[in-house]
Protein backbone atom coordinates (compact mmCIF):
# COMPACT_ATOMS: atom_id res chain seq x y z
CA UNK A 1 0.00 0.00 0.00
CA UNK A 2 1.39 3.39 -0.94
CA UNK A 3 2.37 5.69 1.99
CA UNK A 4 -0.09 8.38 1.01
CA UNK A 5 -3.05 6.11 0.28
CA UNK A 6 -4.49 6.23 3.83
CA UNK A 7 -4.20 10.00 3.85
CA UNK A 8 -5.94 10.26 0.48
CA UNK A 9 -8.68 7.86 1.63
CA UNK A 10 -9.21 10.00 4.74
CA UNK A 11 -9.40 13.12 2.61
CA UNK A 12 -11.98 11.45 0.36
CA UNK A 13 -14.18 10.47 3.32
CA UNK A 14 -13.85 13.98 4.77
CA UNK A 15 -14.90 15.50 1.43
CA UNK A 16 -17.92 13.19 1.14
CA UNK A 17 -18.92 13.91 4.75
CA UNK A 18 -18.70 17.66 4.23
CA UNK A 19 -20.87 17.43 1.10
CA UNK A 20 -23.54 15.43 2.98
CA UNK A 21 -23.53 17.96 5.82
CA UNK A 22 -23.71 20.82 3.33
CA UNK A 23 -26.68 19.16 1.58
CA UNK A 24 -28.71 18.74 4.77
CA UNK A 25 -27.79 22.24 5.91
CA UNK A 26 -29.06 23.59 2.58
CA UNK A 27 -32.29 21.60 2.92
CA UNK A 28 -32.82 22.95 6.42
CA UNK A 29 -32.18 26.55 5.41
CA UNK A 30 -34.54 26.22 2.45
CA UNK A 31 -37.22 24.77 4.72
CA UNK A 32 -36.84 27.72 7.11
CA UNK A 33 -37.03 30.10 4.16
CA UNK A 34 -40.22 28.41 2.95
CA UNK A 35 -41.70 28.62 6.43
CA UNK A 36 -40.91 32.33 6.55
CA UNK A 37 -42.67 32.74 3.21
CA UNK A 38 -45.89 31.11 4.47
CA UNK A 39 -45.81 33.20 7.66
CA UNK A 40 -45.21 36.44 5.78
CA UNK A 41 -47.80 35.70 3.11
CA UNK A 42 -50.70 36.10 5.57
CA UNK A 43 -49.45 39.40 6.98
CA UNK A 44 -51.26 42.39 5.44
CA UNK A 45 -50.95 44.31 3.25
CA UNK A 46 -50.40 42.29 0.07
CA UNK A 47 -48.33 44.00 -2.64
CA UNK A 48 -50.87 43.67 -5.45
CA UNK A 49 -49.15 46.10 -7.80
CA UNK A 50 -45.80 44.32 -7.53
CA UNK A 51 -47.54 40.95 -7.87
CA UNK A 52 -49.21 42.01 -11.13
CA UNK A 53 -45.93 43.50 -12.37
CA UNK A 54 -44.01 40.31 -11.62
CA UNK A 55 -46.74 38.14 -13.17
CA UNK A 56 -46.50 40.15 -16.37
CA UNK A 57 -42.69 40.05 -16.41
CA UNK A 58 -42.39 36.32 -15.69
CA UNK A 59 -45.11 35.35 -18.15
CA UNK A 60 -44.03 37.74 -20.89
CA UNK A 61 -40.43 36.55 -20.76
CA UNK A 62 -41.43 32.90 -21.16
CA UNK A 63 -44.26 33.01 -23.71
CA UNK A 64 -42.13 32.73 -26.85
CA UNK A 65 -39.82 30.00 -25.54
CA UNK A 66 -42.72 27.93 -24.13
CA UNK A 67 -44.74 28.30 -27.34
CA UNK A 68 -41.84 27.38 -29.62
CA UNK A 69 -40.74 24.44 -27.50
CA UNK A 70 -44.31 23.14 -27.20
CA UNK A 71 -44.90 23.38 -30.94
CA UNK A 72 -41.69 21.51 -31.77
CA UNK A 73 -42.45 18.91 -29.09
CA UNK A 74 -45.83 18.21 -30.71
CA UNK A 75 -44.22 17.88 -34.13
CA UNK A 76 -41.52 15.50 -32.92
CA UNK A 77 -43.86 13.39 -30.78
CA UNK A 78 -46.25 12.86 -33.69
CA UNK A 79 -43.52 12.20 -36.24
CA UNK A 80 -41.77 9.68 -33.96
CA UNK A 81 -44.95 7.86 -32.92
CA UNK A 82 -46.70 7.71 -36.28
CA UNK A 83 -44.59 4.93 -37.92
CA UNK A 84 -45.06 2.62 -34.91
CA UNK A 85 -48.79 3.27 -34.78
CA UNK A 86 -49.02 2.53 -38.52
CA UNK A 87 -47.35 -0.86 -38.01
CA UNK A 88 -50.09 -1.84 -35.55
CA UNK A 89 -52.84 -0.34 -37.69
CA UNK A 90 -53.72 2.15 -34.97
CA UNK A 91 -52.88 5.41 -36.72
CA UNK A 92 -56.45 6.60 -36.12
CA UNK A 93 -55.63 6.68 -32.41
CA UNK A 94 -52.82 9.20 -32.91
CA UNK A 95 -54.77 12.31 -31.80
CA UNK A 96 -55.99 10.62 -28.62
CA UNK A 97 -52.57 9.19 -27.79
CA UNK A 98 -50.74 12.47 -28.37
CA UNK A 99 -53.36 14.44 -26.46
CA UNK A 100 -53.16 12.21 -23.39
CA UNK A 101 -49.35 12.15 -23.47
CA UNK A 102 -49.04 15.92 -23.72
CA UNK A 103 -51.77 16.95 -21.29
CA UNK A 104 -51.02 14.35 -18.64
CA UNK A 105 -47.22 14.43 -18.50
CA UNK A 106 -45.03 15.90 -21.23
CA UNK A 107 -46.62 19.35 -21.40
CA UNK A 108 -46.42 20.15 -17.67
CA UNK A 109 -42.95 18.63 -17.26
CA UNK A 110 -41.28 20.26 -20.27
CA UNK A 111 -42.87 23.65 -19.56
CA UNK A 112 -41.86 23.46 -15.88
CA UNK A 113 -38.25 22.63 -16.80
CA UNK A 114 -38.15 25.53 -19.26
CA UNK A 115 -39.51 27.86 -16.58
CA UNK A 116 -37.02 26.49 -14.05
CA UNK A 117 -34.27 27.64 -16.40
CA UNK A 118 -35.87 30.90 -17.47
CA UNK A 119 -37.76 32.10 -14.40
CA UNK A 120 -35.61 30.47 -11.70
CA UNK A 121 -32.38 31.90 -13.07
CA UNK A 122 -33.82 35.38 -13.62
CA UNK A 123 -35.24 35.59 -10.09
CA UNK A 124 -32.00 34.28 -8.59
CA UNK A 125 -29.86 36.72 -10.56
CA UNK A 126 -32.15 39.69 -9.86
CA UNK A 127 -32.38 39.18 -6.09
CA UNK A 128 -28.72 38.19 -5.92
CA UNK A 129 -27.73 41.46 -7.56
CA UNK A 130 -29.95 43.37 -5.12
CA UNK A 131 -28.33 41.55 -2.20
CA UNK A 132 -24.79 42.17 -3.43
CA UNK A 133 -25.43 45.87 -4.10
CA UNK A 134 -27.03 46.16 -0.62
CA UNK A 135 -30.41 47.26 -1.96
CA UNK A 136 -32.15 44.68 0.26
CA UNK A 137 -30.22 45.95 3.29
CA UNK A 138 -31.28 49.50 2.45
CA UNK A 139 -34.93 48.41 2.32
CA UNK A 140 -34.61 46.77 5.73
CA UNK A 141 -33.04 49.90 7.22
CA UNK A 142 -35.77 52.12 5.76
CA UNK A 143 -38.43 50.17 7.67
CA UNK A 144 -40.04 48.36 4.72
CA UNK A 145 -40.43 44.58 4.51
CA UNK A 146 -38.21 43.48 1.59
CA UNK A 147 -39.14 39.83 2.07
CA UNK A 148 -42.82 40.53 1.48
CA UNK A 149 -42.18 42.93 -1.40
CA UNK A 150 -39.50 40.91 -3.20
CA UNK A 151 -40.05 37.24 -2.27
CA UNK A 152 -43.78 36.79 -1.66
CA UNK A 153 -44.81 38.60 -4.84
CA UNK A 154 -42.38 36.65 -7.03
CA UNK A 155 -43.30 33.26 -5.58
CA UNK A 156 -47.01 33.94 -6.00
CA UNK A 157 -46.46 35.24 -9.54
CA UNK A 158 -44.56 32.08 -10.49
CA UNK A 159 -47.24 29.92 -8.83
CA UNK A 160 -50.09 31.45 -10.83
CA UNK A 161 -48.28 32.00 -14.13
CA UNK A 162 -46.90 28.49 -14.59
CA UNK A 163 -50.34 26.82 -15.06
CA UNK A 164 -51.18 29.43 -17.71
CA UNK A 165 -47.87 28.77 -19.47
CA UNK A 166 -48.53 25.02 -19.32
CA UNK A 167 -51.92 25.52 -20.98
CA UNK A 168 -50.23 27.60 -23.68
CA UNK A 169 -47.52 24.97 -24.16
CA UNK A 170 -50.11 22.17 -24.39
CA UNK A 171 -52.09 24.10 -26.99
CA UNK A 172 -48.98 24.74 -29.10
CA UNK A 173 -47.97 21.06 -28.81
CA UNK A 174 -51.37 19.91 -29.99
CA UNK A 175 -51.12 22.44 -32.82
CA UNK A 176 -47.80 20.96 -33.91
CA UNK A 177 -49.21 17.45 -33.77
CA UNK A 178 -52.26 18.53 -35.77
CA UNK A 179 -50.01 19.99 -38.46
CA UNK A 180 -48.30 16.61 -38.94
CA UNK A 181 -51.61 14.72 -38.95
CA UNK A 182 -53.10 17.18 -41.43
CA UNK A 183 -50.15 16.93 -43.83
CA UNK A 184 -49.56 13.17 -43.56
CA UNK A 185 -53.04 11.84 -42.80
CA UNK A 186 -55.26 14.56 -44.23
CA UNK A 187 -57.03 14.89 -40.85
CA UNK A 188 -59.23 17.97 -40.50
CA UNK A 189 -58.98 20.41 -37.61
CA UNK A 190 -62.45 19.50 -36.35
CA UNK A 191 -61.82 15.73 -36.48
CA UNK A 192 -58.40 15.98 -34.84
CA UNK A 193 -59.47 17.97 -31.81
CA UNK A 194 -62.70 15.99 -31.45
CA UNK A 195 -60.60 12.85 -31.06
CA UNK A 196 -58.20 14.64 -28.68
CA UNK A 197 -60.95 15.74 -26.31
CA UNK A 198 -62.80 12.43 -26.57
CA UNK A 199 -59.67 10.67 -25.35
CA UNK A 200 -59.16 13.02 -22.40
CA UNK A 201 -60.92 12.57 -19.06
CA UNK A 202 -61.11 14.71 -15.95
CA UNK A 203 -58.66 12.30 -14.33
CA UNK A 204 -56.12 13.37 -16.95
CA UNK A 205 -56.72 17.12 -16.78
CA UNK A 206 -57.26 17.86 -13.07
CA UNK A 207 -54.12 16.20 -11.55
CA UNK A 208 -51.86 17.57 -14.30
CA UNK A 209 -53.24 21.08 -13.70
CA UNK A 210 -53.01 20.95 -9.91
CA UNK A 211 -49.38 19.85 -9.91
CA UNK A 212 -48.36 22.82 -12.06
CA UNK A 213 -49.20 25.15 -9.16
CA UNK A 214 -46.72 23.22 -7.01
CA UNK A 215 -44.14 23.35 -9.81
CA UNK A 216 -44.51 27.14 -9.99
CA UNK A 217 -44.27 27.54 -6.21
CA UNK A 218 -41.14 25.38 -6.07
CA UNK A 219 -39.45 27.32 -8.89
CA UNK A 220 -40.30 30.65 -7.30
CA UNK A 221 -39.19 29.60 -3.82
CA UNK A 222 -35.87 28.16 -5.00
CA UNK A 223 -35.08 31.18 -7.18
CA UNK A 224 -35.93 33.60 -4.36
CA UNK A 225 -34.02 31.59 -1.77
CA UNK A 226 -30.86 31.40 -3.86
CA UNK A 227 -30.97 35.08 -4.75
CA UNK A 228 -32.07 36.41 -1.36
CA UNK A 229 -29.31 34.52 0.48
CA UNK A 230 -26.62 35.14 -2.16
CA UNK A 231 -23.13 35.90 -0.86
CA UNK A 232 -19.52 36.37 -2.01
CA UNK A 233 -20.02 39.39 -4.26
CA UNK A 234 -20.67 39.24 -7.98
CA UNK A 235 -19.42 35.65 -8.22
CA UNK A 236 -22.17 34.68 -5.81
CA UNK A 237 -24.80 36.11 -8.16
CA UNK A 238 -23.77 33.74 -10.95
CA UNK A 239 -23.60 30.83 -8.53
CA UNK A 240 -27.06 31.66 -7.18
CA UNK A 241 -28.50 31.82 -10.68
CA UNK A 242 -26.98 28.51 -11.77
CA UNK A 243 -27.84 26.61 -8.59
CA UNK A 244 -31.41 27.93 -8.73
CA UNK A 245 -31.86 26.25 -12.12
CA UNK A 246 -30.39 22.94 -10.95
CA UNK A 247 -32.27 22.73 -7.65
CA UNK A 248 -35.58 23.87 -9.20
CA UNK A 249 -35.29 21.27 -11.97
CA UNK A 250 -34.61 18.48 -9.46
CA UNK A 251 -37.56 19.62 -7.33
CA UNK A 252 -39.82 19.55 -10.40
CA UNK A 253 -38.90 15.89 -11.00
CA UNK A 254 -39.45 15.02 -7.33
CA UNK A 255 -42.83 16.76 -7.20
CA UNK A 256 -43.89 15.11 -10.45
CA UNK A 257 -42.99 11.69 -9.05
CA UNK A 258 -45.06 12.39 -5.92
CA UNK A 259 -47.97 13.66 -8.04
CA UNK A 260 -47.89 10.50 -10.19
CA UNK A 261 -47.93 8.27 -7.09
CA UNK A 262 -50.92 10.15 -5.64
CA UNK A 263 -52.78 10.04 -8.98
CA UNK A 264 -52.17 6.28 -9.25
CA UNK A 265 -53.66 5.77 -5.78
CA UNK A 266 -56.82 7.60 -6.86
CA UNK A 267 -56.99 5.56 -10.09
CA UNK A 268 -56.80 2.33 -8.06
CA UNK A 269 -59.60 3.51 -5.79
Amino acid sequence: MAPGSKYQEGQGWHFAYSKVVQFFQEVGEMALFSGRFFRTFWQPPFEWREFINQSYNLGNKSIFLVSLTGFIMGLVLDLQSRPTMMEFGAVSWMPSMVGITIVREMGPMVTALICAGKIGSSIGAELGSMRVTEQIDAMEVSGTNPFKFLVVTRVMAATFMLPLLVILGDACSLGGSFLVENLKGNVSFHLYFNQVFEGLEMGDIVPSTIKTFFFGAAIGLVGCYKGYTSKKGTAGVGKASNSAVVVASVLVFVLDFIAVLIADLFYEL
